[in-house]
């Protein structure tokens, strides 16, 4: 094969006490539990909870990647092919669950590399051991305090709010003719807070008062009481920022009820037709950041057959999270045969100056200027509107870095 081409939540106190000795994963020496002929990726996801869909999207879309590499032959190393295994934890979508599931991968798994992570809080735990043992992480987590020269295994692979909320704001801003104010909501978690904080400066910096920002808990069912508080100060528009799509539905219906039909963003929408459904026609004209149409022809061929083969054998759509999956094993697996080795340094080393073929077609890790080091994976930022029942991209940037390189 040779496929290469070109509230803060405070994570190390709470795993003290369920971290293990940890292997010496770092030397690369394919100590999988596969053996000899193997390199073991991991993946801490949720597979119980609201969030359970993009676990169980995740674990399927890695395997699928998995198994495309080892049907040609596995991953070129100078010592030979090894062929890829997945190994899941699921995380729960929290911290405590997060300890758990690092502790699993890296001590009991014995996994060489992780090649998706899911959640800010159980990716921090997940980081604090991954970091150590020198073992290269792919992660879908937003927080910008996960990357930079400080954590140089790190590299996220899907658009963070720093790649989004900014284009997505000034799109929604000029496409609806203008408004002064907005009322925020999100999860109250690591990824909820750390959005909130780069949403309050991106509406800021376009002159946009937020005049409430709130938070609603994880398994919350009944939304009218939170659309009323969001209704209180007669807000311009609202942005539902990390709301995950079925609470969003709830959410939209119980907003649509008390007669709001202003301008509103879920900024970090994934999962368009799971928002549509839970809404039950309440989502008609929401804007969203990661939730693209992945079986529309804007799509990538590959994107396309992704989209068709998940949703026949999960019944979950691909979205703009768990794409990260998909696009993570194939990472890795050109980083090692650039590197010629699965040695943690030289497959980081080969990251962060190869351009591989994603599922978006070609792809780099860049943004230094932003993180300090090159660990976002540079693709297009798309943004979608529910319209007529519909998911419609409405809108295709593409990252001037990554534009320069082709």
């Amino acid at each position: 094969m040779n496929r290469s081409t070109m509230k803060r939540l405070t994570i190390p106190a709470l795993i003290t006490g369920l971290m293990l000795p940890l292997a010496a994963c770092g030397e690369g020496s394919g100590s999988g539990e596969g053996g000899d002929g193997t390199v073991v990726f991991g993946i801490s996801a949720p597979l119980t909870g609201d969030a359970a869909g993009w676990g169980n999207a995740a674990k399927w879309l890695a395997e699928k990647a998995a198994d495309e590499i080892n049907e040609t032959g596995g991953v070129e190393t100078d010592d030979g092919n090894l062929e890829i295994e997945i190994a899941i934890q699921d995380n729960e979508y929290t911290a405590a669950g997060g300890a758990r599931a690092a502790q699993t991968l890296l001590n009991s798994n014995n996994v060489d590399m992780i090649s998706f992570s899911v959640g800010t809080a159980p990716v921090q735990a997940l980081q604090s051991m991954t970091e150590r043992a020198e073992v290269p992480m792919m992660t879908s987590a937003w927080g910008k305090d996960l990357k930079g020269p400080d954590f140089p295994y790190t590299f996220t692979v899907i658009n963070t709010p720093f790649e989004v909320l900014q284009p997505l704001a000034e799109y929604v801003l000029d496409a609806e003719g203008g408004f002064d104010t907005i009322a925020l909501l999100g999860i109250n978690d690591a990824t909820g807070i750390q959005s909130e904080q780069v949403s309050q400066d991106v509406w800021a910096g376009l002159d946009v008062e937020v005049i409430s920002s709130d938070f609603y808990e994880h398994g919350t069912t009944e939304f009218a009481p939170i659309a009323t508080k969001l209704l209180n100060g007669n807000p311009g528009a609202i942005d539902l920022t990390t709301v995950t799509p079925g609470p969003a539905g709830l959410l939209l219906r119980a907003l649509a009820d008390q007669g709001w039909d202003g301008p509103t963003l879920l900024s970090a929408g994934t999962g368009g037709q799971a928002l549509v459904d839970a809404a039950a026609g309440a989502a008609e004209g929401v804007y969203m950041g990661l939730a693209a149409d992945f079986s529309d022809s804007n799509a990538t061929e590959k994107q396309q057959e992704l989209q068709a083969g998940l949703e026949d054998a999960t019944g979950e759509e691909l979205n703009g999270v768990t794409i990260g999956a998909y696009d993570g094993v194939i990472a890795l697996a050109e980083a090692i045969e650039e590197a010629g080795t699965i040695e943690s340094n030289a497959v980081v080393e080969a990251l962060t100056t190869m351009t591989f073929e994603s599922s978006w077609g070609p792809s780099a890790f860049g943004a230094e200027e932003v993180y300090g080091s090159k660990q976002q994976i540079l693709t297009p930022m798309i943004v979608t509107q529910v319209r007529d029942n519909a998911i419609v991209e409405v809108e295709r940037l593409i990252p001037a870095e990554l534009q320069a390189m082709q």
